[in-house]
């Protein structure tokens, strides 16, 4: 059965094909959005809907704009959630709160970013109050279940969101992540749930836990959503002292299943499922998935990622939780959920010795774990050794909280990027999510293995029932099934091997065939596209002023080609480009206006020649 409101599909390449088709209007889906958040059998999901009459106006305007500015707007007709500890201008933020509450003239960096681009916001969702818990118990809004199970917790802080996309009522949905929040209860609704690198995404507009710990999560349904919302979301913030840029001169790793990687697992006395056999079971299948997508097992001892877990809530960093809201605590004690006031009060007890001597106790750790990655590529762990009843997290607070933060808490405090993705199922129905981590700034690289890992392990998105869309994995033959076609593609920027943009093929299942270069009939300059991006643009010439390029030529599938296409910007767009043999393949052309005063390096050869003579 094809696409159809009430029931259809909200990952984003399927809402796209949508509306590129001319068969779905975002005003249409969002009438069809509001049905479903109104006959969602799951309580306590939202804090605050966005009034329908607002968002439509908005789906009104996106379609006005789209034939003249589809470019900018790469989340056209997206709806989205956020947790309700990010601001959206003119609308509650509560942070699960009642007595906090305050309507924020200026919206998050991040949702900014997202309404830009074309994304509709629908609404605001329930968390662990002042993302305190990875729980999702701890709110005066009322508990989210599990959509599994309703016996069962959905994870925290961010249970909201998680639950939000788990159900099918939005495309994706923004979290936080200081201790978990974007993981856990992705690992308890089958999601994929995206820990970007500290600093990436801005965090401005975001009530602080541990504001120098803290991340903007992302909730999606496949990895590939996920990094579509990474790209539109991620940039430099001058408003916010914890942004950062990925470093030029860090070397970006490329995942092909074809390469061969590392990645450490724990000695087997180090793992812990608190009683689980089935998590533990089901972990040992994805240690073998993971080997059969190319992997090379290593343990690796698990002790100093645990020492800096019992440092975040047993540390000082608590006391990070408590400036936060200091003031508004001293004010209004009495307003904070019990469990969530005993464990913020605690930071009161520490000294700035106590701080200055456990950071020193944290570069240790973090130097003991750098060594670990000159033998690694990744770690792969459970999200959590177990999941409870929210009859049992009521009973045992925070205990059961601390043994969902086994294999979370010290990712931020290391500096590394995760990815929580689907990877199984328990008996009794519910889902069991694994953790890929990595240093930080190796998201995409990250995201691409996570993707492999995912259409290995799952066929179901979230509680949807909506089937995973199929993935080309380079081990399958496809000439002789139906719609299995290649073409290739050459590329000579962003989209060459650890570059930015590299995932962007290998996401859609395409692999390296070669290295070669044009015919010596192209002029290349250093461009800049709509979002700021520099980039080369190539210009065929017949004037005998041309030069030969350095290119990749990679093959994708045929059924994938459409949806990279859509990705490029202009001045950019694929058409035909000629190689040195004289062959013509699919490549990115450059339009003639774009390079208009810009500088010119032919002369170079190649993109990676200029990058190399770069002052660093």
């Amino acid at each position: 059965m094809g696409w159809s409101l009430r029931n259809g599909s909200l990952d984003i390449a399927t809402l796209q094909k949508l509306y590129h088709t001319g068969t779905l209007r975002p005003t249409e889906l969002v009438e069809d959005v509001y049905e479903r958040v109104e006959h969602c059998p799951v309580p306590h999901i939202w804090i605050y809907l966005l009034p329908l009459e607002a968002v439509l106006a908005q789906a009104k305007e996106l379609e006005a704009r789209w034939k003249s500015d589809k470019a900018r707007m790469p989340l056209y007709g997206i709806p989205y959630a956020i947790k309700d500890n990010i601001d959206a201008a003119g609308h509650p933020t509560t942070a699960a709160c009642p007595e906090f509450r305050y309507v924020p003239t200026e919206s998050a960096t991040v949702v900014k970013r997202l309404n830009s681009s074309g994304a509709l916001l629908i609404g605001k969702t329930n968390l662990d109050q002042f993302a305190t818990g990875l729980v999702g118990t701890r709110s005066p809004y009322g508990i989210t279940p599990n959509p599994f199970d309703s016996r069962f917790i959905s994870g925290g802080s961010s249970s909201g969101p998680a639950v939000a996309v788990s159900t099918g009522l939005v495309s994706f949905s923004l979290g936080t992540d200081t201790a978990g929040s974007g993981r856990v209860p992705a690992g308890f609704t089958n999601l994929v749930g995206l820990k970007p690198s500290k600093g990436l995404l801005s965090t401005k507009g975001v009530i602080p836990a541990c504001r120098s710990l803290d991340c903007v999560s992302i909730f999606a349904l496949t990895c590939a959503d996920a990094l579509t919302v990474f790209d539109v979301c991620r940039a430099p913030d001058p408003a916010d002292p914890f942004s950062r840029e990925r470093p030029a001169y860090l070397p970006q790793k490329q995942y092909a299943a074809t390469r061969p990687f590392r990645f450490g697992v724990p000695y087997r006395e180090q793992l812990d499922f608190f009683g689980n056999d089935e998590y533990a079971a089901l972990f040992s299948s994805a240690v073998e998935r993971l080997a059969k997508l190319g992997g090379e097992k290593q343990e690796i001892d698990f002790g100093p990622f645990l020492a800096t877990a019992k440092l975040l809530y047993h540390g000082p960093w608590v006391a990070e939780r408590l400036a936060a809201i200091k003031d508004f605590i001293a004010e209004k004690p009495n307003a904070l959920h019990p469990v969530t006031k005993r464990i913020i009060e605690e930071g009161a007890r520490f000294s700035a010795i106590d701080a200055y001597e456990s950071y020193y106790q944290l570069r240790m750790y973090q130097q003991i774990v750098r060594a670990l990655w000159r033998t690694v590529d990744v770690l792969l762990l459970p999200t959590t050794g177990t999941i409870y009843t929210i009859a049992e997290v009521e009973a045992d607070p925070v205990q059961l909280n601390t043994n969902l933060g086994h294999y979370t808490n010290f990712v931020n405090l290391l500096d590394l990027c995760a990815w929580a993705v689907p990877n199984g199922f328990l008996k009794n129905g519910l889902p069991m999510g694994i953790t890929l981590m990595a240093p930080a700034f190796q998201d995409e690289y990250l995201g691409g293995l996570a993707a492999e890992f995912h259409h290995q392990s799952s066929r179901d998105m979230g509680a949807t029932g909506w089937a995973l869309p199929p993935i080309v994995l380079p081990d399958v033959e496809l000439s002789n099934s139906p719609g299995g076609e290649r073409m290739e593609l050459a590329v000579l920027g962003l989209h060459l091997t650890g570059q930015p943009l590299n995932f962007q093929l290998t996401e859609l299942g395409a692999r390296l065939r070669r290295t070669c270069r044009t015919a010596p009939e192209y002029r290349c300059y250093v461009i800049t596209d709509p979002q700021g991006a520099r980039k080369p643009g190539a210009v065929f010439v017949t004037d005998g002023s041309g030069a030969a390029l350095e290119v990749e030529v990679w093959d994708i599938p045929l059924e994938n080609f459409g949806r990279f296409i859509v990705r490029v910007p202009p001045p950019l767009g694929i058409g035909s480009l000629k190689l040195d043999d004289g062959k013509l393949v699919k490549g990115f052309i450059c339009e003639g206006y774009a390079i208009e005063g810009a500088e010119e390096i032919t002369a170079m050869g190649g993109w990676r020649t200029y990058l190399a003579r770069q002052p660093r």
